[in-house]
């Protein structure tokens, strides 16, 4: 059965990722229990298999063992469909008994574990990659924790971008769930603010095949598109569109221009050479941090073995989040008792070290950080990644506005024709 049939597994990070435990540190305590989440099925399965990688990497490092206590994850699937992350959720922690729960990836799914959430007090909810505004700015759950900043977040510094390249009309392509429309409401803050226009939007459905009727419905007078789309349908839109002898410049949402996407098997896509994105990384930034998590990825998933030649962007954010999740159990001595009151305390007041830079939470347990705005090039060996043209850090959640002046954004808003 191929993984990403497998819509339930159980796997023991010491057997089945050949980690090194110590004898004596095994005996010091029980197992902590993790239950892993992510999409196997559906457009961001590719995605959703570096998520994977990226969580078991944090794992490795620690050498499967924090503060004595083994480290055994219970992996599940999902396939970006909020009830279908439900209840696999449901299933780690009602009957595998999960401790701490790490997921999910999608945006609508991220918004209903954390619901679910609240109903399981005793359990702590750490994301995996869902980047959906409202996950954590509205009727926020003190049991879920987000160490990644979202959609909007990853957006800052775009619309800047835009305007400075001289596009002043552009259209928006985007998936019709939470996590495009954050996107959409991050670009366009700061694009409509100063002058841009967003003519147009074309909401379209999760795992679309067909997108002629979009292609047909570009006005002749925009300067651009705004393309945010994911995984299988960002490779079929670039495919219809250079089909169909599209010539548009192109700005790209963070998952548009993902690992997954510029790797994507098949034809190489040329056509996103030269596209603007931002999102929470780069593959090319210099940190010395960030170079040695590259070469971690490198040398533990190697192209031959199915890694990319950078780590995807939902990677990178599995890392992060299953690092917070053994960070705070080493800042209590892998202490869960009492509710696991002392383990929330220690992640809500962490500053936690990732290798684009210090992470803090706000009042709703939600991510402050850094941002990337970028630009897709072509290495000497026809390898596509993203180039650094601006970083910005200590970006919040209301991106910098006054409470009064933010708007979580939704298929209607921001508006700015």
């Amino acid at each position: 059965m191929k993984q990403s049939k497998r819509f339930w597994m159980r796997s023991v990070l010491g057997a089945a990722a050949a980690l090194t435990i110590v004898g004596s540190a095994w005996s010091q305590g029980q197992p902590v229990k993790i239950g892993l989440l992510a999409t196997l099925d559906g457009p961001f399965a590719a995605g959703g298999a570096d998520g994977m990688r990226g969580a078991e990497l944090a794992i490795k490092e620690r050498g499967g063992v924090v503060a004595g206590r083994k480290i055994e994850v219970i992996k599940a699937s999902s396939d970006a469909k909020p009830d279908v992350a439900v209840n696999a959720t449901r299933k780690l922690v009602e009957q595998d008994k999960v401790d701490i729960m790490v997921g999910p990836l999608s945006g609508g799914e991220g918004i209903a574990v954390k619901d679910y959430s609240k109903t399981q007090p005793n359990v702590t909810f750490i994301n995996g990659a869902s980047a959906a505004q409202a996950t954590t700015l509205q009727t926020p759950s003190p049991n879920f924790f987000r160490f990644n900043t979202e959609g909007a977040q990853w957006m800052v510094g775009l619309g800047q971008a835009a305007l400075d390249k001289g596009y002043k009309r552009v259209m928006v392509i985007a998936e019709d769930y939470a996590f495009p429309y954050s996107q959409v409401q991050g670009f366009m803050t700061e694009f409509c603010a100063k002058g841009g226009k967003v003519p147009v939007k074309a909401w379209v459905p999760l795992g679309g095949k067909d997108y002629s009727s979009v292609i047909a419905r570009i006005p002749k007078d925009v300067d651009a598109l705004l393309v945010v789309l994911g995984g299988a349908d960002a490779v079929n839109f670039l495919t219809q569109y250079e089909n169909a002898g599209g010539d548009k410049p192109m700005l790209g949402g963070s998952i548009t221009v993902s690992q997954d996407v510029l790797n994507y098997r098949g034809k190489r896509r040329d056509s996103l050479v030269g596209t603007m994105s931002a999102g929470p990384t780069a593959d090319a930034f210099t940190g010395a941090e960030w170079r040695a998590f590259v070469d971690a990825y490198r040398k533990n998933y190697p192209v031959s073995a199915g890694g990319y030649p950078s780590p995807s962007l939902f990677a990178y954010v599995y890392y992060v989040n299953m690092k917070a999740a053994l960070d705070g159990l080493a800042a209590v001595n892998g202490d869960l008792s009492g509710g696991q009151a002392r383990f929330r305390d220690a992640l809500k007041t962490m500053v936690l070290k990732t290798p684009t830079g210090d992470v803090r939470l706000d009042d709703n347990r939600q991510a402050i950080g850094t941002t990337f705005v970028t630009e897709v090039v072509k290495d000497p060996q026809g390898n596509l990644f993203n180039k650094v043209l601006r970083k910005v850090d200590n970006v919040d959640q209301l991106l910098g506005l006054k409470k009064e002046q933010f708007q979580i954004g939704t298929r209607d808003v921001p508006n700015c024709p």
